[in-house]
Protein backbone atom coordinates (compact mmCIF):
# COMPACT_ATOMS: atom_id res chain seq x y z
CA UNK A 1 0.00 0.00 0.00
CA UNK A 2 1.46 3.02 -1.47
CA UNK A 3 -0.08 6.72 -1.53
CA UNK A 4 0.91 10.46 -1.60
CA UNK A 5 -1.90 12.73 -0.34
CA UNK A 6 -2.39 16.57 0.89
CA UNK A 7 -1.77 16.72 4.39
CA UNK A 8 -4.51 19.43 5.23
CA UNK A 9 -7.11 17.82 2.84
CA UNK A 10 -6.70 14.29 4.83
CA UNK A 11 -6.64 15.60 8.44
CA UNK A 12 -9.36 17.66 7.02
CA UNK A 13 -11.64 14.25 6.56
CA UNK A 14 -10.59 12.62 9.53
CA UNK A 15 -11.34 15.14 12.06
CA UNK A 16 -14.94 15.03 10.49
CA UNK A 17 -14.97 10.89 11.28
CA UNK A 18 -13.28 11.11 14.26
CA UNK A 19 -16.71 12.98 15.26
CA UNK A 20 -18.01 8.84 15.68
CA UNK A 21 -15.18 7.38 17.68
CA UNK A 22 -15.61 7.01 21.23
CA UNK A 23 -13.09 7.67 23.97
CA UNK A 24 -12.97 4.39 25.27
CA UNK A 25 -13.90 1.34 23.27
CA UNK A 26 -14.12 -2.68 24.16
CA UNK A 27 -12.89 -3.17 21.01
CA UNK A 28 -9.50 -2.20 20.33
CA UNK A 29 -10.08 -2.05 15.93
CA UNK A 30 -12.98 0.84 16.91
CA UNK A 31 -9.86 3.23 17.58
CA UNK A 32 -9.12 2.75 13.97
CA UNK A 33 -10.34 3.97 10.68
CA UNK A 34 -9.84 2.02 7.84
CA UNK A 35 -7.99 3.07 4.98
CA UNK A 36 -9.08 1.43 1.27
CA UNK A 37 -6.69 2.21 -1.67
CA UNK A 38 -8.29 1.86 -5.14
CA UNK A 39 -5.72 3.59 -8.11
CA UNK A 40 -6.47 7.40 -7.78
CA UNK A 41 -8.83 7.60 -4.35
CA UNK A 42 -8.67 6.54 -0.74
CA UNK A 43 -11.86 5.63 1.42
CA UNK A 44 -11.40 6.42 4.76
CA UNK A 45 -14.20 4.72 7.38
CA UNK A 46 -14.90 5.56 11.35
CA UNK A 47 -17.24 3.42 13.19
CA UNK A 48 -19.01 3.09 16.82
CA UNK A 49 -21.10 0.01 15.18
CA UNK A 50 -24.07 2.04 15.34
CA UNK A 51 -22.52 5.24 13.37
CA UNK A 52 -20.27 4.29 10.55
CA UNK A 53 -18.99 7.67 8.41
CA UNK A 54 -16.81 7.18 5.35
CA UNK A 55 -14.98 9.76 2.99
CA UNK A 56 -13.50 9.63 -0.20
CA UNK A 57 -10.38 11.81 -1.45
CA UNK A 58 -8.70 11.82 -4.02
CA UNK A 59 -4.79 10.80 -3.72
CA UNK A 60 -1.87 9.43 -5.85
CA UNK A 61 -1.88 5.87 -5.90
CA UNK A 62 -1.91 2.89 -8.35
CA UNK A 63 -3.07 0.12 -6.03
CA UNK A 64 -5.37 -1.05 -4.27
CA UNK A 65 -4.77 -2.07 -0.51
CA UNK A 66 -6.37 -1.96 3.24
CA UNK A 67 -5.48 -1.43 6.92
CA UNK A 68 -6.96 -0.16 9.51
CA UNK A 69 -4.57 2.67 11.13
CA UNK A 70 -4.75 4.27 14.89
CA UNK A 71 -6.97 7.16 14.24
CA UNK A 72 -6.16 9.38 17.18
CA UNK A 73 -1.88 8.91 16.74
CA UNK A 74 -2.49 9.54 13.18
CA UNK A 75 -4.66 13.00 14.06
CA UNK A 76 -2.34 14.14 16.48
CA UNK A 77 0.56 13.66 14.28
CA UNK A 78 -1.40 15.04 11.39
CA UNK A 79 -2.48 18.52 13.03
CA UNK A 80 1.49 19.30 13.49
CA UNK A 81 2.73 19.31 9.66
CA UNK A 82 1.73 22.61 7.18
CA UNK A 83 0.26 21.37 4.08
CA UNK A 84 2.48 19.67 2.08
CA UNK A 85 2.74 16.10 0.07
CA UNK A 86 2.98 13.16 2.72
CA UNK A 87 3.76 9.67 1.07
CA UNK A 88 2.32 6.60 3.00
CA UNK A 89 4.13 3.49 2.75
CA UNK A 90 3.45 -0.32 4.15
CA UNK A 91 7.01 -1.23 5.81
CA UNK A 92 8.01 -4.59 7.80
CA UNK A 93 6.81 -4.99 11.30
CA UNK A 94 3.13 -4.16 9.97
CA UNK A 95 3.95 -0.90 10.63
CA UNK A 96 2.74 2.38 8.21
CA UNK A 97 6.00 4.71 7.29
CA UNK A 98 4.77 8.43 6.83
CA UNK A 99 7.36 10.23 4.64
CA UNK A 100 7.30 14.36 5.33
CA UNK A 101 9.56 16.64 4.19
CA UNK A 102 11.28 16.74 7.80
CA UNK A 103 11.71 13.18 8.64
CA UNK A 104 9.84 9.80 8.49
CA UNK A 105 7.31 8.62 11.27
CA UNK A 106 6.17 4.44 11.78
CA UNK A 107 3.20 3.62 13.26
CA UNK A 108 1.58 0.17 13.77
CA UNK A 109 -1.36 -0.88 11.80
CA UNK A 110 -4.11 -3.05 12.48
CA UNK A 111 -5.54 -5.87 9.88
CA UNK A 112 -8.36 -4.51 8.18
CA UNK A 113 -10.60 -8.11 7.88
CA UNK A 114 -11.02 -7.00 11.81
CA UNK A 115 -13.14 -3.42 10.96
CA UNK A 116 -16.59 -4.28 11.10
CA UNK A 117 -18.75 -4.20 7.77
CA UNK A 118 -21.38 -1.30 8.16
CA UNK A 119 -24.62 -2.02 7.82
CA UNK A 120 -26.43 -1.67 4.58
CA UNK A 121 -29.73 0.06 4.10
CA UNK A 122 -32.02 -2.29 1.44
CA UNK A 123 -35.23 -2.06 0.39
CA UNK A 124 -35.15 1.81 1.07
CA UNK A 125 -36.93 5.22 0.40
CA UNK A 126 -35.21 8.14 -0.22
CA UNK A 127 -35.87 11.96 -0.02
CA UNK A 128 -33.22 14.40 -1.04
CA UNK A 129 -32.90 17.89 1.02
CA UNK A 130 -30.66 20.77 1.11
CA UNK A 131 -27.34 20.12 3.37
CA UNK A 132 -28.01 23.71 4.80
CA UNK A 133 -31.85 22.97 5.62
CA UNK A 134 -30.92 19.61 7.20
CA UNK A 135 -28.28 21.00 9.61
CA UNK A 136 -30.86 24.07 10.04
CA UNK A 137 -33.19 21.32 11.03
CA UNK A 138 -31.61 19.48 13.40
CA UNK A 139 -29.93 22.73 15.30
CA UNK A 140 -33.51 23.83 15.58
CA UNK A 141 -34.69 20.57 17.11
CA UNK A 142 -32.01 18.63 18.88
CA UNK A 143 -31.32 20.55 21.79
CA UNK A 144 -34.78 19.72 23.23
CA UNK A 145 -34.35 16.04 23.39
CA UNK A 146 -34.17 14.50 26.20
CA UNK A 147 -31.09 12.30 28.27
CA UNK A 148 -33.26 9.94 29.73
CA UNK A 149 -31.94 6.25 29.23
CA UNK A 150 -35.41 4.89 30.20
CA UNK A 151 -37.49 6.75 27.39
CA UNK A 152 -34.90 5.77 24.68
CA UNK A 153 -37.08 7.43 21.55
CA UNK A 154 -37.40 10.75 23.59
CA UNK A 155 -33.60 11.02 23.47
CA UNK A 156 -33.00 11.17 19.62
CA UNK A 157 -35.00 13.52 17.22
CA UNK A 158 -38.34 12.82 15.30
CA UNK A 159 -38.57 12.67 11.46
CA UNK A 160 -41.72 12.41 10.02
CA UNK A 161 -41.98 12.74 5.94
CA UNK A 162 -44.53 13.35 3.75
CA UNK A 163 -46.07 14.39 0.77
CA UNK A 164 -47.12 17.77 2.88
CA UNK A 165 -43.79 18.53 3.90
CA UNK A 166 -40.59 17.11 6.45
CA UNK A 167 -41.66 17.93 10.23
CA UNK A 168 -38.93 17.05 13.13
CA UNK A 169 -40.08 16.80 16.44
CA UNK A 170 -37.94 16.62 19.50
CA UNK A 171 -38.94 16.66 23.38
CA UNK A 172 -37.96 15.63 27.20
CA UNK A 173 -41.12 15.67 28.48
CA UNK A 174 -40.67 19.77 29.75
CA UNK A 175 -39.68 21.29 26.29
CA UNK A 176 -40.98 20.47 22.94
CA UNK A 177 -40.12 21.85 20.05
CA UNK A 178 -41.57 21.02 16.51
CA UNK A 179 -39.38 22.19 13.44
CA UNK A 180 -41.74 22.16 9.86
CA UNK A 181 -41.01 22.54 6.20
CA UNK A 182 -43.71 22.26 3.82
CA UNK A 183 -41.58 23.33 0.90
CA UNK A 184 -39.83 19.78 0.34
CA UNK A 185 -41.79 16.82 0.61
CA UNK A 186 -40.98 13.05 0.51
CA UNK A 187 -42.84 10.52 -2.11
CA UNK A 188 -44.19 8.82 0.81
CA UNK A 189 -45.10 9.20 4.13
CA UNK A 190 -42.68 7.57 6.56
CA UNK A 191 -41.70 8.42 10.19
CA UNK A 192 -38.05 7.31 12.27
CA UNK A 193 -35.65 8.26 15.35
CA UNK A 194 -32.42 9.23 14.60
CA UNK A 195 -30.09 9.16 17.69
CA UNK A 196 -28.25 12.30 18.64
CA UNK A 197 -24.60 11.50 18.56
CA UNK A 198 -24.45 11.27 14.05
CA UNK A 199 -27.43 14.10 14.09
CA UNK A 200 -24.50 16.55 15.78
CA UNK A 201 -21.96 15.39 13.58
CA UNK A 202 -24.32 16.05 10.71
CA UNK A 203 -24.98 19.58 11.67
CA UNK A 204 -21.00 20.30 12.08
CA UNK A 205 -20.25 19.47 8.36
CA UNK A 206 -23.52 20.90 6.75
CA UNK A 207 -23.77 23.76 8.28
CA UNK A 208 -23.85 26.27 5.25
CA UNK A 209 -23.55 23.72 2.65
CA UNK A 210 -25.28 23.63 -0.60
CA UNK A 211 -24.97 20.51 -1.33
CA UNK A 212 -28.35 18.25 -1.84
CA UNK A 213 -27.94 15.20 1.16
CA UNK A 214 -29.78 11.77 -0.25
CA UNK A 215 -31.00 10.39 2.60
CA UNK A 216 -32.05 6.54 2.34
CA UNK A 217 -33.96 5.03 5.11
CA UNK A 218 -36.02 1.48 5.79
CA UNK A 219 -37.38 0.40 9.41
CA UNK A 220 -33.94 -0.20 10.78
CA UNK A 221 -31.31 2.14 9.04
CA UNK A 222 -31.02 5.07 7.72
CA UNK A 223 -27.72 6.59 5.42
CA UNK A 224 -26.90 10.22 4.34
CA UNK A 225 -24.88 10.70 1.27
CA UNK A 226 -23.34 13.97 -0.09
CA UNK A 227 -20.69 15.05 -1.82
CA UNK A 228 -17.74 12.32 -1.36
CA UNK A 229 -19.17 11.02 2.31
CA UNK A 230 -21.72 8.22 3.23
CA UNK A 231 -23.00 8.05 6.82
CA UNK A 232 -25.18 5.24 7.87
CA UNK A 233 -26.48 4.73 11.33
CA UNK A 234 -28.82 2.67 13.16
CA UNK A 235 -32.73 4.32 14.01
CA UNK A 236 -33.62 4.06 17.51
CA UNK A 237 -36.31 1.68 17.84
CA UNK A 238 -39.74 2.37 19.70
CA UNK A 239 -42.78 4.55 18.96
CA UNK A 240 -42.41 8.15 19.51
CA UNK A 241 -45.22 9.39 22.07
CA UNK A 242 -47.67 11.95 20.40
CA UNK A 243 -46.45 15.25 20.29
CA UNK A 244 -49.68 16.81 18.83
CA UNK A 245 -51.82 16.04 21.71
CA UNK A 246 -50.08 18.14 24.24
CA UNK A 247 -49.79 21.29 22.69
CA UNK A 248 -52.55 23.32 23.04
CA UNK A 249 -54.65 24.64 20.60
CA UNK A 250 -56.64 27.42 21.92
CA UNK A 251 -54.35 30.01 23.02
CA UNK A 252 -56.40 33.45 23.71
CA UNK A 253 -53.41 35.19 25.36
CA UNK A 254 -50.97 36.30 23.39
CA UNK A 255 -47.32 38.48 23.69
CA UNK A 256 -44.88 39.74 21.55
CA UNK A 257 -41.71 41.06 22.77
CA UNK A 258 -38.27 41.60 21.52
CA UNK A 259 -36.45 38.27 21.52
CA UNK A 260 -33.08 39.75 22.30
CA UNK A 261 -33.92 41.48 25.43
CA UNK A 262 -36.08 39.15 26.60
CA UNK A 263 -33.76 36.64 26.09
CA UNK A 264 -31.24 38.85 28.87
CA UNK A 265 -33.46 39.70 30.81
CA UNK A 266 -34.57 36.18 31.80
CA UNK A 267 -30.77 35.26 31.87
CA UNK A 268 -29.93 38.02 34.32
CA UNK A 269 -32.99 37.30 36.27
CA UNK A 270 -32.37 33.85 37.08
CA UNK A 271 -28.90 34.13 38.36
CA UNK A 272 -31.10 35.50 41.20
CA UNK A 273 -33.38 32.27 41.44
CA UNK A 274 -33.33 29.24 43.10
CA UNK A 275 -30.49 27.38 41.67
CA UNK A 276 -32.39 23.93 41.74
CA UNK A 277 -35.79 24.79 40.53
CA UNK A 278 -34.09 28.06 38.27
CA UNK A 279 -37.67 29.07 38.42
CA UNK A 280 -38.29 32.46 36.99
CA UNK A 281 -42.30 34.41 37.75
CA UNK A 282 -43.49 36.08 34.11
CA UNK A 283 -46.86 38.68 35.32
CA UNK A 284 -48.26 40.15 32.18
CA UNK A 285 -50.34 43.32 32.46
CA UNK A 286 -51.42 45.60 29.87
CA UNK A 287 -48.25 46.41 27.63
CA UNK A 288 -45.55 45.65 30.33
CA UNK A 289 -44.22 42.56 30.79
CA UNK A 290 -42.48 41.88 34.53
CA UNK A 291 -40.07 38.83 35.30
CA UNK A 292 -38.64 38.47 38.50
CA UNK A 293 -37.03 35.51 40.57
CA UNK A 294 -36.44 35.03 44.21
CA UNK A 295 -33.95 32.67 45.80
CA UNK A 296 -35.37 32.69 49.84
CA UNK A 297 -32.91 30.46 51.03
CA UNK A 298 -30.23 32.72 50.32
CA UNK A 299 -32.47 36.07 50.56
CA UNK A 300 -31.50 36.77 46.41
CA UNK A 301 -33.93 38.34 44.55
CA UNK A 302 -34.10 40.31 40.98
CA UNK A 303 -37.50 42.03 39.30
CA UNK A 304 -37.26 43.54 35.47
CA UNK A 305 -39.93 45.24 33.67
CA UNK A 306 -39.97 45.08 29.82
CA UNK A 307 -41.61 47.06 27.22
CA UNK A 308 -44.63 44.42 25.53
CA UNK A 309 -47.47 43.79 23.14
CA UNK A 310 -50.30 42.00 24.98
CA UNK A 311 -53.82 40.95 23.96
CA UNK A 312 -55.67 38.93 26.83
CA UNK A 313 -56.02 38.54 30.32
CA UNK A 314 -53.81 39.72 32.91
CA UNK A 315 -51.72 36.68 34.07
CA UNK A 316 -49.01 34.86 36.07
CA UNK A 317 -46.82 32.40 35.08
CA UNK A 318 -43.70 30.48 36.20
CA UNK A 319 -41.25 28.76 34.23
CA UNK A 320 -37.68 27.07 34.35
CA UNK A 321 -35.49 30.07 33.17
CA UNK A 322 -32.83 27.11 31.60
CA UNK A 323 -35.60 26.00 29.23
CA UNK A 324 -36.79 29.55 28.26
CA UNK A 325 -33.17 30.59 28.04
CA UNK A 326 -32.28 27.53 25.67
CA UNK A 327 -35.46 28.26 22.97
CA UNK A 328 -35.19 32.21 23.10
CA UNK A 329 -30.94 31.14 21.99
CA UNK A 330 -32.36 29.10 19.37
CA UNK A 331 -34.26 31.47 17.19
CA UNK A 332 -33.09 34.27 14.98
CA UNK A 333 -35.88 36.20 14.94
CA UNK A 334 -35.84 40.19 16.20
CA UNK A 335 -39.34 39.29 17.83
CA UNK A 336 -41.08 36.49 19.33
CA UNK A 337 -44.68 35.16 20.32
CA UNK A 338 -45.50 33.91 23.49
CA UNK A 339 -48.97 32.53 24.02
CA UNK A 340 -50.57 31.38 26.61
CA UNK A 341 -53.89 29.97 28.15
CA UNK A 342 -53.87 29.22 31.45
CA UNK A 343 -50.78 29.67 34.15
CA UNK A 344 -50.80 25.55 34.27
CA UNK A 345 -50.84 24.90 30.54
CA UNK A 346 -47.81 25.11 28.36
CA UNK A 347 -47.04 28.43 27.01
CA UNK A 348 -45.72 28.43 22.79
CA UNK A 349 -43.11 30.30 21.60
CA UNK A 350 -42.94 31.29 17.55
CA UNK A 351 -40.87 33.59 15.61
CA UNK A 352 -42.59 36.35 14.36
CA UNK A 353 -40.29 37.48 11.39
CA UNK A 354 -36.64 35.91 9.99
CA UNK A 355 -38.41 32.55 8.67
CA UNK A 356 -37.99 31.69 5.04
CA UNK A 357 -40.32 30.35 2.98
CA UNK A 358 -42.27 27.32 4.00
CA UNK A 359 -40.29 27.21 6.85
CA UNK A 360 -42.75 26.96 10.68
CA UNK A 361 -40.98 26.47 14.06
CA UNK A 362 -43.09 25.69 17.08
CA UNK A 363 -41.56 25.78 20.84
CA UNK A 364 -43.08 24.45 23.64
CA UNK A 365 -42.43 25.17 27.53
CA UNK A 366 -44.29 23.43 30.37
CA UNK A 367 -44.71 25.96 33.30
CA UNK A 368 -43.73 25.45 36.98
CA UNK A 369 -45.94 25.73 39.82
CA UNK A 370 -46.13 28.84 41.24
CA UNK A 371 -45.65 29.09 45.30
CA UNK A 372 -47.33 32.32 46.02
Amino acid sequence: MNFIVSSTQLLRQLQTLSGVLNSSNTLPILDHILFELHPGQLRLTATDLETTISATLQVEASQDGKIAVPARLLLDTLKTFPEQPLTFSQAENNTLEISSDQGKYALAYANADEFPQAAEVVDASSVTVQGDTLATAITNTIFASGNDDLRPVMSGVFFQLSSSGLTFVATDAHKLVKYERTDLVAPETAEFIMPKKPLNLLKSVLLGSESEVKVDYNSSNVQFSFDDTVLICRLIDGKYPNYEAVIPKENPNVMSINRVQFLNTVKRVSIFSNKTTHQIRLRIAGAELHISAEDIDYSNKAEERLACSYQGDDMQIGFNARFLTEMLSNLSSEEIQLELSLPNRAGIITPVDGSEEGEHVTMLVMPVMLNN
